[in-house]
């Protein structure tokens, strides 16, 4: 029996295997799944908690990517953060595998995965039951040679004439995204939407809490964030990536912020021009994200601007989690 199977036979349906934090980029999701754990630790409950950010997964990119740092995990186990070099390839298909095993090896443990981040695709191929398709490297390999030679405008042309739903979801810019799309519609003779899961069934039983507020708040806050990542010195981050491969990384330099951060180093556009771009790419990302939370129903949504918050949400987990007698 694999280890899901025995998994999904200890544990009743009703009952949460993991907890599941989600929301947008900035709203504070990295410190509620912190308090949560400390809270769940001292009834006795061990809790650690697994990263589903695409970016944090990269050694070195700490200040672009909000990455809680040591000194504030305050004894709770994070998992999945650091596990890759900048030079290494970034997926959502390699991610599932890596982080349903770890999930699994803490339920078999008697700790609480608290999985949590905003990087839409990781979350879906974590918690849902769906398979990624295969791949093709032959194939990959001559998109990305087409990718480099027409660029991701004229790439993105190509994918809406195969399959327009999935252009309109994809940013025009977002080249490595594109080449997947295509790659899974050319090998699937599908859309690539069939890759996607269709029903919101969970591959463990969960709890999934969604954070959010109004927009014009979060708005006012992701500007006020990204300048202080300047402040932090992201830059200066970035110039020392640049000697471990960030440069000729497929994903970690896409990553919004760290590649506004190269071209200012190279001199194309000014901090101020950085920190604008950073700022409006950051909103527009947010806006991504709720798009895609909102549709999954399991979420039970919560105010971050909410005094009660910590509260309200250790109620909802507590409720669930009383069900295990414990």
């Amino acid at each position: 029996m694999t280890s899901v199977l025995r998994l999904r036979a200890m544990t009743d349906l009703e009952i949460p295997a993991f907890l599941c934090v989600v929301g947008p980029t900035g709203a504070g999701k990295s410190d509620l799944a912190l308090q949560i754990a400390l809270q769940l630790a001292e009834i006795g409950i061990p809790a650690e908690i697994v990263n589903a950010d695409s970016m944090q997964c990269y050694r070195g990119m700490d200040i672009g990517t909000a990455k809680l740092p040591m000194s504030e995990r305050q004894g709770i186990a994070h998992h999945l953060l650091d596990w890759l070099d900048v030079t290494e390839e970034s997926t959502a298909a390699n991610y599932q595998i890596v982080a349903r095993a770890k999930i699994s090896e803490l339920v078999e443990s008697g700790i609480l995965p608290i999985v949590v981040g905003g990087s839409m695709l990781y979350i879906a191929a974590l918690v849902n039951t769906f398979e990624f398709p295969g791949r093709d490297e032959d194939l990959r390999a001559k998109l990305e040679a087409e990718l480099e030679e027409l660029g991701p405008a004229a790439m993105h042309k190509k994918l809406s004439l195969l399959d327009e739903g999935a252009a309109s979801r994809i940013e025009p810019m977002n080249g490595r995204r594109i080449v997947r799309a295509l790659e899974i519609v050319m090998i699937t003779g599908e859309p690539f939407a069939a890759a996607l899961p269709e029903q919101w069934e969970s591959f463990l039983p969960m709890l999934e809490i969604g954070i959010n507020s109004d927009r014009e708040h979060l708005v006012a806050r992701l500007a006020t964030r990204v300048e202080k990542m300047w402040e932090s010195g992201l830059v200066a981050e970035v110039e020392g990536l640049i000697t471990s491969g960030l440069r000729e990384s497929k994903t970690a330099r896409q990553a919004i912020g760290y590649a506004q951060a190269l071209s200012q180093l190279d001199g194309e556009i000014s901090q101020e021009e950085a920190i604008a771009a950073t700022a409006q790419l950051t909103q527009r990302y947010a806006r991504r994200q709720m798009s895609w939370f909102r549709r999954d129903p399991r979420i039970n949504w919560f105010d971050y601007q909410d005094e009660n918050l910590v509260n309200d949400v250790m109620d909802l987990v507590l409720l669930k989690l009383n069900k295990l007698g414990k």
